[in-house]
């Protein structure tokens, strides 16, 4: 794997917004992929290119380099992680699948990654693929749908998030194996 300073050095000058997830392997997507998705006034359903577990938003930094770094020195291990059961709502506004089996992992890269970025949150850790946004109306009829797998986790990533008119764009900057 090239060091963090080469895979960032496509990275213009100036502040990129990041965040630390897993993706799911092709099978797990593909599972995800044959779930309903409902056309809803005031839904927008997120797509495949999308679709990762955040373990932590760290929202602008001035470059992505020392946070790679960091990933690479911290003791991070793989693990097992458990989507589902099924469909579920995370808040008010958005339509998820849980994933399970990933606080251990978080927290290591909370703990690699809390001088970067903006502060870790106090909030426990909720793992989970999002679906959907919703902005208007109910959610209640986009839930309930069985879907489970379990995977193991053998990277993380640290992504770079491009917001745009048609939803965000990811592209990893770094690919930490796990050990």
């Amino acid at each position: 794997m090239p060091g963090s300073s080469r895979v960032c050095a496509d990275w213009q000058a100036g502040r990129v917004r990041v965040f630390v997830a897993i993706l799911p392997p092709s099978v797990v997507l593909d599972q995800v992929a044959a779930l309903r998705r409902p056309e809803h006034p005031g839904v927008r359903w997120t797509t495949r290119d999308q679709w990762h577990v955040t373990l932590r938003f760290l929202g602008e930094v001035p470059d992505p380099a020392p946070v790679a770094d960091a990933l690479d020195a911290a003791s991070l291990a793989r693990c097992s992680a458990v989507l589902g059961p099924e469909v579920a709502a995370l808040g008010r506004r958005v339509v998820c699948l849980p994933v399970a089996g990933l606080d251990e992992l978080a927290a290591g890269v909370v703990a690699a990654t809390a001088e970067f970025g903006r502060p870790p949150e106090a909030r426990p850790f909720h793992g989970h693929l999002t679906l959907a946004r919703v902005t208007r109306g109910s959610l209640r009829d986009l839930l309930g749908e069985p879907a489970a797998a379990r995977f193991d986790v053998r990277t993380v990533r640290l992504v770079r998030s491009r917001l745009g008119p048609g939803g965000a764009r990811y592209d990893d900057v770094h690919v930490r194996r796990l050990r």
